[in-house]
This record gives C-alpha cells, sequence and structure tokens, in this order.
C-alpha cells in the first residue's frame, strides 16, 4: 500500500518540503483548499522535478468554472509527468455563498455536471473531439482551435470525487474515475454505508483513496501530543451536522449537537473532552508507525492500494513518516 502524505504550508515552501517527503519515502503529495491556494503548492512540486504523484483533496469545485478545472488539471498533468489527479469537493452551503460568494445548490447533481463538464473539455482536448456539454449550470460549446492545448502525452488525469454521504458516494461511482473517502469516518462507517452506496463504478480505472487522521508517535509524550492534536480536528468534523452519520452509526450521535453547540461558544477545550479515548481510536488510527500501518491494513488493504494520511495539530517526525510508508509497502 502507498502513502500520500499532506502538502502543507506556503507555496513558496513547497518544493524544499515535497523534496523532504519524497525522500523520505512517500508516494504521493496532496493538498487542501486551506489557508493557500489548493493548486499553487502542486505545481511548485512538480517544477522541481522530484518524481512523485500529486492530487488536489480537494479543490472546492462549486465556486470555479468547469474550464478553469480543466485548464489547471491538463498543466499539473503535464508538470509532473502524468502522476497528477483532480480531486474535487462540494463543500457546504455557508462556505459557497458566503465565502466564496458563489451560487448554492443541491450538491450531488451539481458536482455529477462539474465532474462530466470538466471529463467533456479533457476528452475534447484529447481526441479532438467537438465540445458540446450541455447542463442545467454550466455549458461549453465554444472551443476555438486557438484555446486548445492539444493531446496530452500523458493522457488526461483522473477526476476524483471527495464523498461521505450516499448520494454523493453513488455520483462518484456512476461518473468519477475515483472516490476519495472523507477521512471522518470509522471502519464500521466505510464497510455498513460507504461501500454498499458506492456499486459498481462505471469508470474502467476507477480507484478507491481512503482518507485516514492518525495519532502517530513513538514515546508517551507524542502519542499524547498527537492524540490531542487529532481529538481537536475529530471535535472540529463531529460539530458539523453533515458528518452525524459518522457518529450514529457508532452510537454516538447526541455528541454530534453537544459539539455543534460548543463550537458557536468557541469552547475548543470543551470539544475536545467530549472525543473519547473510545472515539480517538475508532475514529482515528493511532500507535507507533508499524502499528498505524498495520491498522491502515487491516481497514483497506482489500480495496486500497494506497491511503492518505493527516497529521493534525502535531508535526509528525519525518523519520516516522518514512516509517509508517515502508511498514505499509
Amino acid at each position: 500500500m502507498l502513502l500520500d502524505v499532506q502538502l502543507d504550508g506556503r507555496p513558496d515552501g513547497a518544493a524544499a518540503r515535497a523534496r523532504e517527503l519524497v525522500g523520505a519515502g512517500v508516494a504521493g503529495l496532496f493538498t487542501f483548499e486551506g489557508p493557500h491556494d489548493v493548486f499553487l503548492p502542486l505545481a511548485a512540486a512538480a517544477a522541481t522535478g522530484v518524481e512523485t504523484d500529486l492530487m488536489t483533496n480537494v479543490a472546492i469545485a462549486m465556486p470555479r468554472s468547469p474550464m478553469h478545472l480543466a485548464h489547471t488539471a491538463w498543466d499539473l498533468q503535464l508538470m509532473s509527468g502524468g502522476r497528477f489527479r483532480l480531486g474535487l469537493g462540494s463543500q457546504i452551503k455557508p462556505h459557497v455563498e458566503n465565502r466564496y460568494g458563489a451560487t448554492w445548490s443541491p450538491p450531488a447533481a451539481r458536482m455529477r455536471e462539474i465532474v462530466l463538464a470538466v471529463k467533456a473539455i479533457l476528452s475534447a482536448w484529447q481526441d479532438g473531439t467537438r465540445l458540446d456539454f450541455r447542463g442545467e449550470h454550466t455549458r461549453h460549446t465554444l472551443m476555438p482551435p486557438t484555446f486548445v492545448p492539444g493531446p496530452n502525452p500523458h493522457g488526461p488525469p483522473p477526476v476524483l470525487l471527495g464523498a461521505l454521504g450516499p448520494l454523493m458516494t453513488r455520483t462518484a461511482g456512476e461518473v468519477a474515475d475515483g472516490l476519495l473517502v472523507m477521512p471522518f469516518h470509522s471502519h464500521r462507517h466505510f464497510r455498513e454505508r460507504t461501500l454498499p452506496a458506492l456499486g459498481t463504478p462505471a469508470s474502467p480505472r476507477f480507484r478507491i483513496h481512503p482518507q485516514a487522521i492518525v495519532a502517530m508517535g513513538r514515546t508517551p509524550e507524542e502519542q499524547r501530543a498527537a492524540s490531542l492534536g487529532v481529538r481537536g480536528l475529530l471535535a472540529f468534523y463531529g460539530s458539523t451536522p453533515a458528518y452525524r452519520p459518522v457518529l450514529e452509526v457508532e452510537g454516538w450521535a447526541d455528541v454530534q449537537p453537544e459539539l455543534n453547540r460548543l463550537s458557536k461558544t468557541g469552547d475548543v477545550g470543551a470539544m475536545i473532552e467530549l472525543v473519547t479515548e473510545d472515539m480517538l481510536h475508532t475514529l482515528a488510527v493511532v500507535g507507533t508507525p508499524e502499528e498505524c500501518a498495520a491498522e491502515l491494513h487491516r481497514r483497506f488493504g482489500d480495496v486500497a492500494d494506497r491511503v492518505c494520511a493527516y497529521f493534525p495539530g502535531y508535526d509528525a517526525p519525518l523519520e516516522q513518516v518514512g516509517a509508517l510508508a515502508r511498514a505499509l509497502g
């Protein structure tokens, strides 16, 4: 199993960090839509010439034009030597409307259209066919030769979709090239909810890309620091109503409204206290690098050949990240 880790921080430090992580043995780097642009760090990493897989995980799609997404994905596929994956996600209504200033609509239907539009544009460029995509929210019917980049020598990049609920998960199986399993989940939720909702994917190159929140350390002090950081992220996720089904399947649904209430008061300490030891070990992967690798294999080894690992709220030592990569392989 290959290891993907987050290429975090500012884009002006991305090249150096990419070299460090690849040198430690990780197979791929991903970015998320946070305080910096989601694409620029990947471009910086690709420009170094370091051979590694690159992925957005995720780029928020609803505020962006499918044409912009296609152009950026095409160029990153060129820069990386064919090792780029475009991971897309929807975000929740307040962020789409009030942070991005974009228009909200039912997300599964909208994401279906965006994925299909991006793939139609990529196919038109690769195959030279006429672009004629007509959807409810977007239309792409004009593509003069001046704006055609020409066939990509590496082929079009895969388009992946992040999903948690059954409707979005089913949509991923129907139109995307892969499913990004949201990091806030449990083994039971993944097996009982996600996989049945996915069905039989339509794309012949479809892959499942599990994501895991990891509390990793070798000493008791490292474990305490890692667990505190992970508890903070679990509390944040758990406060969001969209993630209640994960808690519900484990019998913890009543915790979600209280986490949500506390999030509105800013009482982060009280939120973290609500994340019990049982919740930590169920919703995250905890232990030494070797123990974490064994748990990741147990959870995903039969359905995936790579996994994305998050180390939230603490600095996982580079040596331990490398040890995790080696133990997974």
